[in-house]
């Protein structure tokens, strides 16, 4: 199938503008969903043959590859993604506020370099929106696979604000996620970077890990596992101080790394704003885990993402120190059945099959 799509398929939606091919294959997807006996027969066929879940932060993933935040901004589609043979899903990001974005155009494909840059600005139809779409079917009995919720700062937000925005969102999405994905990362909406910087992270993720438990503890529930999304463009100096807030706080993960704003190859032009997704970025990334990895003597959760474009790379993330992996512009590049292919092989060589 991925040949098809590479050889057939993607010159095809490789002719349009790329936003616009993202927004297309997600009403095709949305339109998918109203087939509930299909899914659930795609779900058990694209099932990793000899694979056994991944018991991670309290739940239960059936397959070692995620979706990363960026593909499912609205909660459209998630139910259908495994079907496709993703283990979890992460939508998002998902602010307070609905906001348009930036400008168009804000998305661009790299090909020779597989790769996009993105400009997005957090476009979403804001937190409550979504809470109803998502009531409509995260409630039910059968959620298939675990759904991360990714929430940042809405654009117009001051820093001063930005943890009592955000524990308004974490409380009016709280009923519908697996798990919480902190975006302080995205280089796309001014000034949000700066959350990462020690004082402003450590009153976040506190008053967030507080919140989360006293909600716990209200209900009778166990608290959110809830992961920060940290940037690939720090120093080891700057990651040492994150990882001694996430410790300090008591939360449970992080997803490293979001987008890149250097351009560590030569793009053939492509030098315009925003973050880098793709292929370029696998080695940073890599880095990155490996150091949290060794530096956390193998701890703290990481989820690995950045740079995953087939089989080696996905690899080299759990190599580094990844407990799971996710994956977007990968997809894009190979087809939608990419994650099927990424983690049978991971099971694969895990058993040391191959």
């Amino acid at each position: 199938m991925g040949s098809v799509y590479e050889s057939v398929i993607r010159p095809v939606l490789f002719r349009g503008d790329a936003e616009l091919a993202h927004e297309r294959a997600i009403g095709w997807l949305k339109m998918m969903g109203r087939f509930g006996p299909a899914i659930r027969m795609m779900e058990h066929y694209n099932r990793p043959r000899h694979g056994e879940p991944i018991e991670l932060f309290g739940l239960s993933f059936p397959n070692a590859v995620g979706l990363a935040a960026g593909f499912d901004k609205n909660a459209l589609c998630w139910n259908v993604m495994g079907a496709f043979g993703f283990g979890h899903v992460e939508i998002g990001t998902v602010t307070r506020h609905d906001q348009p974005g930036n400008q168009r155009p804000r998305l661009s494909r790299i090909p020779e370099h597989e790769a996009l840059i993105n400009r997005m600005g957090f476009p979403n139809d804001g937190a409550e929106a979504i809470a109803k779409r998502l009531a409509k079917r995260a409630g039910s009995k059968r959620r298939g696979i675990p759904i991360g919720i990714n929430i940042g700062k809405s654009k117009p937000t001051p820093l001063d604000q930005a943890t009592p925005e955000y524990i308004e969102t974490f409380n009016i999405l709280a009923d519908f996620a697996d798990y919480f994905a902190i975006n302080v990362s995205s280089p796309n909406t001014p000034e949000l970077r700066r959350l990462q910087e020690a004082d402003f992270l450590r009153q976040l993720l506190g008053e967030l890990n507080k919140t989360n438990a006293e909600r716990a503890r209200k209900l009778g529930k166990e608290r959110i596992p809830m992961l920060v999304k940290i940037a690939p463009d720090l120093s080891f100096r700057e990651i040492d101080s994150i990882l001694e807030v996430v410790q300090d706080v008591g939360f449970d993960g992080i997803i490293a790394t979001n987008t890149m704003i250097e351009r560590p190859v030569d793009l053939g032009g492509k030098d315009e704003a925003g973050g880098l997704s793709g292929k370029p970025i696998i080695q940073r990334s890599s880095q990155i885990i490996r150091y949290m990895h060794l530096a956390t003597k193998g701890k703290l959760p990481i989820i690995g993402v950045g740079g995953v474009t087939d089989a080696k790379s996905a690899g080299q993330l759990f190599d580094s120190g990844a407990s799971l992996v996710q994956l977007y512009t990968g997809m894009v590049y190979r087809g939608p059945f990419f994650a099927k292919d990424i983690a049978q092989a991971l099971v694969w060589r895990s058993a040391e099959w191959v």
